[in-house]
């Protein structure tokens, strides 16, 4: 029973001691600028000061950010949505127009919401036609 208790004590202790090590900060002294980083093996690491992830674009305020990610020019696809900029050919919650949603199974190809499994244009991918007198099923070409 002893020899229980031991175990279970260096069991706790060991536990305590690697979660303490893992989460104090420190400094890395081979960054550049010296930003203090917090390590973690069950949380993915993230500099501190480092811009969110779900930080806009601010797009409404300045719309030509959207136009220099589309390559800019009356055929770019990427327009602003809810103040990101998006491509509406190919986003399956912005399809062909800002929340345009495709349904379930729906992809979005060109800006159109299309079934890959059945659609003769698009079949089992974007822009992947058919021959002539082919049917798409199951997302393949004349499937027999």
């Amino acid at each position: 029973m002893a020899l229980m208790k031991l175990l279970v004590t260096i069991a706790i202790t060991t536990a305590i001691t690697i979660a303490v090590i893992t989460t104090v900060e420190y400094t890395r002294s081979d960054a550049p600028d010296t930003s203090t980083i917090r390590p973690s093996r069950f949380l993915a690491q993230k500099e501190v000061g480092e811009r969110k992830a779900n930080t806009a674009d601010h797009c409404n305020k300045n719309p030509e950010i959207c136009s220099l990610y589309g390559g800019g020019g009356s055929n770019s696809t990427v327009t602003c949505c809810n103040n990101q900029c998006i491509d509406v050919a190919s986003d399956d919650k912005n399809c062909g127009a800002c929340k345009n949603k495709c349904k379930f199974s729906q992809t979005c190809c060109g800006g159109q919401c299309v079934y890959l499994s059945y659609d003769k244009r698009h079949c089992g991918q974007c822009n992947h036609p058919c021959e002539m007198d082919e049917l798409c099923v199951y997302g393949l070409c004349n499937y027999a």
